[in-house]
């Protein structure tokens, strides 16, 4: 049994569905699409590797029948879901892009719908035209999609997802190429095309896309290599032919296979949690990812735990609406000390940049009237002598 892979399965799928509130929010069609599909492919390849551990028993035929379309159609959704998002970051860094109106948004979100939910389903409805047999197991992984390797399954199976990822790479590169030449004003042409990004953000959606879409064509080029040179292209007799097997269920044990045939797929298979660990380094150190972790904090802390925050000293405001830090802290005779020294000394007052406390504010100044009583008393004494 391999420890390794429940544990990183079910890691990733918690790193990817980290970011998903903030982007449920922003109603990220193509960002919610690449966290579904790798949380769906890790979720199930972590379950399959507990209940095919160290076994190769057909216990649920129907979950690998489920299983086994969603890899088919992740294939296909994850380069399609980054080639939504470099195509939309290409239109709004254009010179001769406008500002959108609600039909555009509209039109923009059933591509992006097509493109993220539809052409998945789509490829694993085609996939049955070269499906030989009905699924694989494999020792330790579990459920496989099979492929009868042929001209069709060219078509259909390999080259799309490598087409995807490398349309993705241009409009990636039209992108990059508009922010270089548009850089100096560039947070101002985000801002003008009300599409809610700033430049960081863009700059993380650029990079997150040509990334993954490395990662997908490396892995789509080492896979279709290394089955044409195990098994090369088999003709196409008939359909009958290519299913008359249909319900075959091959089954490998680690003793059955050669140790480079998984060394290769234990290779290919680490590639999506790969993938997740990419993912979550870019949007899950942003922003919105700090400000996330902090309600996630305040939440655990007050309703878990119940622990409530310490209510803050209320401190008196002097008259002048300073914050009076010193009689707070000092006994009625040390004010009234304090208050004989600063009256005798104004001359220090000029250089203190502070509030004045209410020490000062407070203690109300001799009124004129009672001056003007002490100067005529004063005068009365004189002229009785």
């Amino acid at each position: 049994m391999r420890t390794d892979l429940p544990v990183v399965s079910f890691l990733c799928t918690t790193l990817v569905l980290i970011p998903l509130p903030w982007h449920w929010r922003a109603r990220n069609t193509a960002t919610l699409s690449i966290i579904f599909w790798l949380a769906a492919i890790n979720l199930t390849r972590g379950i399959n590797s507990i209940v095919w551990a160290g076994k190769t028993i057909n216990y649920v035929p129907v979950w690998c029948d489920i299983t086994t379309k969603l890899i088919i159609g992740a294939n296909w959704a994850l380069p399609s879901s980054t080639l939504c998002i470099c195509r939309y970051l290409a239109q709004v860094s254009s010179p001769h892009h406008k500002i959108a109106n609600s039909s555009d948004k509209r039109r923009r979100m059933y591509f992006e719908i097509f493109m993220c939910a539809v052409l998945p389903i789509i490829a694993m409805a085609l996939h049955y035209v070269v499906q030989g047999h009905r699924f694989d197991i494999l020792e330790d992984f579990g459920c496989n999609p099979t492929t009868y390797v042929s001209v069709a399954a060219l078509f259909i199976v390999y080259l799309p997802p490598l087409v995807l990822s490398l349309t993705t790479l241009v409009y990636a590169g039209i992108a990059l190429r508009w922010f270089v030449h548009r850089r100096a004003q560039f947070q101002a042409v985000l801002q003008s095309s009300n599409s809610g990004l700033t430049t960081g953000r863009y700059l993380r959606l650029i990079a997150l896309s040509i990334t993954e879409m490395l990662f997908a064509t490396a892995t789509t080029l080492f896979v279709l290599v290394i089955t044409l040179e195990d098994n090369g292209l088999r003709p196409w007799v008939s359909w009958d032919f290519v299913h008359s097997d249909w319900l075959r269920v091959d089954q490998f044990a680690k003793v059955l296979a050669p140790q480079y045939f998984w060394d290769r797929y234990l290779l290919t298979w680490y590639m999506i949690p790969m993938t997740s660990v990419i993912f979550f380094a870019f949007f899950g150190f942003g922003q919105e990812a700090k400000a996330e972790y902090t309600r996630y904090f305040i939440f655990v802390k007050t309703k878990i735990f119940r622990i409530k925050s310490k209510p803050q000293p209320v401190l008196p405001v002097s008259a002048r609406g300073g914050i009076n830090t010193m009689s707070s802290t000092l006994s009625t005779p040390a004010v009234i000390k304090l208050h004989t020294e600063t009256t005798v000394s104004r001359t220090s007052e000029k250089w203190d940049d502070a509030p004045a406390s209410s020490v000062h504010s407070t203690s109300r100044p001799p009124s004129p009237s009672a001056n003007h009583a002490k100067d005529t008393l004063d005068v009365d004494i004189e002229s009785r002598q």
